[in-house]
């Protein structure tokens, strides 16, 4: 049963994307000064460009009163990238930086200026407008007095804060693969400074802090609120946060209305995995997917708990069942996780859960280690045959060619693994492949905190509900494309061979009638009751481990995980990084060149060298 717990119903009323977050970090100020928006952070050096520093002296730019004063949106940018605002004690490379970050600026804010007075040494700009107080007065810097000796490439000024303030425009893609070794090496291309390896790495952290919306306890604190602008921006979701009696995160399920909507449209066969989260306070994720009309992943739900065991699986499957209903013809397709079928026992136990495939395939491979070759060239056409016939025939050469696979494939059951014996349809849907597809989607999604992995994966979502609505509005027949695809070449012996009734392939106005996921307002415009902006939520209460975090996954029973090919010697088990095979710079008959189509050049007579040749 599922863990004690009190439940927080969040009442219908999502949160920001990253971009979204950073774009609008600077609402609010009176002055207009995004200080800490990524979008004014500190111009890159124009390459091979002496700088000839000029500082702000004055700026009074609160706005122009000869037009309409609108913020800078977009940021202010130019050849060497964002420029930033205009304020003053600001200093800029050259007198052309500023002068371009001027011309900019009136032109985001549509006004007009002109130079009161200009020197090599000294700039005056005001608005034309004669009632208009806006204007910035600049002078050049002098240079630095201290000996050369005193300068040093280590400074001072590059704490961890200062370098995550310049990188962080590369981390808003939560995908991107962005290395210490990378923060060092920007950093002494962009300013010429050395940074060590642990400045780098917690500027690379706080970079993080500030686009995921904080520290992983700060994110556990936002989540109450965004999970109610989520159900106020999409009505009919359905969300559900457990809790514990000190406020600590226990559980978290999700589904959204468009999914809601949308399965009562698709084949009742669920794909139903777990897989594990990758952050401060670990944790997995449960996801339950089925495929659309266009054999696509159309995701169902989403749920967050503390490990793949009983207690969080019955608790998912439970809110399964009370938001999708409990149809007579249901199919649960999942591995052999002994949790997953007590809780499908105690949750389901009318649906018919059927095995992955190729989950019960590595079992085998496991089992009966001699005999893989033999295993996956039978195994895979008994599982997949359509009547019993075919199905006697392929299970006896089975049998045949592996001793002992028929008695362990009759325990765990005919009808569970084969298509031929399945009670009720299954349909086309023989492995998990559309959950470990999903998972694989999220696999850098999985390092984010908690408030920030649920906005990615409402993004997913709602991007691809976006592209499929559109493009089903667009299709003239009934079916799909993928399902007319297949028809093609089928349409003759289909009705012989039953294939068309047992899959049951669905039309195109499925994909026409699913629902779309709204987007959610940025956190400065979420209206929240006061009892869900006061309820601060603490994180799950784990031991977190020393040292750094496992990111790759541990293979399953039977899995063979792929080796890697050097794309230079062309051999399997290491890359062209760390390959230290010798290649040889002229090949021979030997090295595999004999059969090579180049042109082979014969050594020329010293008599011949100057011959003259007959026409």
């Amino acid at each position: 049963m599922p863990s004690p717990g009190r439940s927080l119903f969040v009442s219908p009323t999502p949160i920001p994307s990253f971009v979204d977050v950073v774009r609008n970090a600077s609402e609010g100020n009176e002055q207009g000064i995004a200080a800490e928006d990524v979008r004014t952070t500190p111009v890159e050096p124009y390459q091979n460009v002496p700088p000839i520093p000029i500082s702000v002296v004055e700026a009074n730019v609160e706005g122009s009163g000869c037009g309409d004063q609108t913020c800078v949106e977009e940021g202010i940018y130019g050849e060497g990238g964002i420029l930033g605002d205009i304020e003053e004690h600001r200093i800029f490379r050259s007198k052309k930086e500023l002068m371009t970050c001027v011309s900019i600026t009136a032109m985001t804010e549509k006004f007009q200026y002109k130079v009161f007075k200009s020197k090599p040494s000294f700039v005056v700009v005001r608005c034309i407008h004669t009632s208009c107080s806006w204007r910035v007065r600049a002078k050049k810097l002098k240079n630095h007095t201290c000996p050369t000796d005193f300068k040093h490439v280590r400074r001072r000024q590059a704490t961890s804060w200062v370098v995550g303030e310049c990188v962080k425009r590369k981390l808003i893609n939560p995908g991107r693969v962005y290395r210490p070794r990378d923060v060092m090496d920007d950093m002494k291309r962009k300013f010429g400074v050395d940074i060590s390896y642990s400045v780098a790495w917690r500027g690379r952290e706080c970079a993080y802090d500030n686009l995921r919306l904080g520290t992983p306890e700060q994110s556990y604190k936002l989540l109450p609120g965004y999970l109610h602008m989520l159900m106020d921006t999409n009505p009919g979701s359905v969300v559900n946060l457990e809790v514990s009696n000190r406020n600590r995160f226990q559980y978290l399920f999700i589904a959204f209305a468009a999914s809601i909507h949308g399965f009562s449209y698709c084949r009742p066969v669920i794909s139903i995995d777990a897989t594990h989260l990758k952050g401060k306070y670990r944790g997995v994720l449960f996801t339950a997917v089925c495929h659309d009309a266009n054999q696509q992943i159309f995701p169902l739900a989403f749920d967050v708990g503390d490990s793949e065991n009983d207690a969080s699986w019955s608790w998912f499957l439970h809110r399964v069942k009370s938001v999708f209903g409990s149809n007579p013809a249901l199919v649960i397709v999942s591995d052999r996780h002994r949790s997953i079928n007590n809780a499908v026992q105690e949750v389901f136990p009318q649906a018919f859960h059927r095995i992955c495939m190729y989950h019960l395939l590595n079992n085998l491979k496991t089992k009966f280690r001699n005999k893989t070759k033999e295993l996956e060239q039978h195994y895979i056409r008994t599982a997949k045959t359509y009547n019993l016939q075919d199905f006697h025939v392929l299970f006896y050469t089975l049998s045949s060619a592996v001793p002992g696979v028929k008695e362990y494939l009759e325990a765990v059951g005919l009808h569970r693994w084969t298509r031929s014996h399945a009670p009720s349809r299954r349909y086309n849907i023989m492995t998990t492949n559309i959950s470990e597809s999903l998972n694989a989607v999220l696999v850098k999604v999985r390092e984010l905190p908690i408030t920030a992995l649920v906005n990615e994966i409402r993004l997913l979502c709602q991007k691809w509900f976006h592209e499929r609505r559109t493009k089903a509005a667009g299709c003239t027949t009934m079916m799909s494309k993928d399902v007319e695809m297949k028809l093609e070449g089928r349409k003759d012996r289909a009705q012989a061979m039953g294939k068309f009734q047992l899959d049951q392939l669905p039309c195109d106005h499925v994909l026409a009638v699913v629902r779309v996921i709204n987007p959610i307002p940025h956190i400065s415009s979420w209206t929240t009751p006061q009892q869900i902006s006061e309820f601060e939520l603490q994180p799950p209460d784990v031991r977190t481990v020393a040292g750094r975090r496992r990111k790759r996954r541990l293979p399953s029973m039977g899995e063979e995980l792929p080796t890697p090919k050097c794309s230079r010697c062309k051999e399997r088990g290491h890359n062209r990084a760390t390959c230290q095979n010798p290649i040889a710079l002229h090949p021979t008959d030997e090295a595999g060149c004999s059969g090579s189509n180049l042109p082979t050049h014969q050594p020329i007579h010293p008599s011949d060298q100057h011959s003259t040749p007959q026409l």
